[in-house]
């Protein structure tokens, strides 16, 4: 049975106080906390077996390897990839979607083509399209985003064209919330000729994600904000564009045979993974993964729907708060931003911190979406497997106080 407040005796962090206040920690969508299993797995790999992986053949350094590929072999079939030799290990998910701009892209995009995106991607999303399609000649485009946060899927026939070469989107927003159709949008690029790019660093920790019923060619992802370390990113690639992409990082591991004049590469996914891999923090993926799996991935889903819904009936008692992104429940992840009227969200942030609460303020590395908006800025809280109802309760209390405080600075400035 999922309970969350069992689950939160695993997480010691959970335990502190924050300006004399019990931690509400609210801000997931950033990064998660580290349940002890994922720490016991870092320290152990430090503690027992720490070796350089592959090709040695002294006990430690096969002891880590094992770990190493075996933590890959999980993340494969944790995202239901045929194969782990799809499995690509990146520092994060901008790292993931730079091996592909600055491999597969730089080799297919020519003059006049364009890869289609949408109005509410983050930058790590949009920024390496926007260099490599400035350096090729290419084209962007953007699906735009509907008054409610959705994409208006009604554009596509204009949008998609023989000139697409591929379409590259959020599964779950980092700011509306909202999920995607990426099936839907894998299945039109397809029929274009395009390929398809997912963003999936705020699904693939909060639901299940199975790459082959996506279809997409490109999904990546973080294991900070699925309970493991930072530093460990992944990109899945479909195998046959895969074996057609020439590795990004040279040197090192991605080798097969160097003379003087020439070099052939490795073997997939290893020509991709160029030098000493960050094997420590993906063999604690892995044990992420574990712990993860145990608790159900449909599981952590519906808990993630019950509490966001818990959060949006109780904001509504808010006046002068607009939630962003989609009223339904079962539209969106488990977040919600928000804008306060009357409030810059860096202030509320700082006086929400007083009371113990940890959310995020900003524009989440979404700029654009925020001038769409009309904003410069959103207030977030964002939800995890640890995260229960009385927490919501204390955010919404602390908005009530905070709001009051405004409100009578406001009137004490005038």
């Amino acid at each position: 049975m999922f309970d969350p407040r069992a689950i939160r005796k695993d997480f010691p962090i959970l335990s502190r106080t924050v300006h004399g206040k019990p931690l509400v920690y609210l801000d997931n969508a950033a990064t998660s906390q580290k349940p002890r299993q994922v720490v016991q797995a870092l320290a152990e790999c430090y503690e027992s077996y720490n070796s350089n992986v592959h090709r040695g053949v002294h006990t430690l350094s096969m002891e880590a390897t094992d770990r190493y590929e075996a933590a890959r072999k999980k993340v494969a079939e944790f995202i239901h990839a045929p194969s782990d030799r799809q499995i690509i290990f990146t520092r994060n998910t901008t790292e993931s979607i730079n091996l592909v701009a600055h491999t597969w892209a730089r080799e297919r995009l020519g003059q006049g083509d364009e890869v289609l995106t949408t109005e509410m991607e983050h930058h790590s999303n949009l920024v390496p399209w926007q260099q490599v399609a400035a350096e090729r000649g290419a084209r962007l485009r953007f699906i735009p985003v509907t008054p409610e946060g959705t994409l208006d899927l009604s554009t596509l026939d204009s949008l998609l064209n023989e000139r697409t070469r591929l379409v590259a989107a959020v599964h779950t927003s980092n700011v509306l919330g909202t999920i995607n159709p990426i099936q839907e949008l894998a299945r039109r690029a397809h029929e274009a000729g395009a390929l398809m790019l997912v963003d999936g660093a705020q699904s693939v920790p909060h639901m299940p994600v199975d790459v082959q019923a996506l279809d997409c060619d490109f999904l990546a992802f973080s294991a900070h904000k699925m309970l493991g370390p930072t530093g460990i990113g992944v990109l899945y690639v479909k195998e046959s564009v895969l074996e057609g992409m020439e590795p990004f990082l040279r040197g090192g591991e991605m080798v097969r045979e160097v003379w003087y004049e020439r070099a052939t590469w490795n073997e997939l996914p290893f020509r991709f993974e160029a030098g000493t891999p960050n094997f420590a923090d993906a063999i604690a993926l892995g044990a992420a993964v574990d712990y993860l799996n145990a608790l159900g991935m449909d599981s952590v889903r519906q808990h993630e729907v019950e509490i966001t819904r818990y959060a949006l009936e109780a904001f509504r008692e808010l006046e002068d708060v607009e939630v962003l992104g989609p009223r339904d429940g079962n539209l969106r992840g488990g977040l919600i931003a928000f804008s306060v009227s009357g409030a810059h969200p860096h202030d509320l942030g700082t006086f929400l911190d007083r009371e113990g609460i940890a959310l995020r303020t900003g524009h989440h590395c979404v700029m654009p979406l925020h001038r769409k908006l009309g904003l410069t800025a959103s207030a977030r809280a964002s939800f995890y497997v640890y995260n229960v109802s009385e927490e919501v309760d204390t955010l919404v209390h602390g908005l009530k106080r905070a709001l009051d405080y405004f409100t009578h600075a406001v009137r004490r400035a005038r």
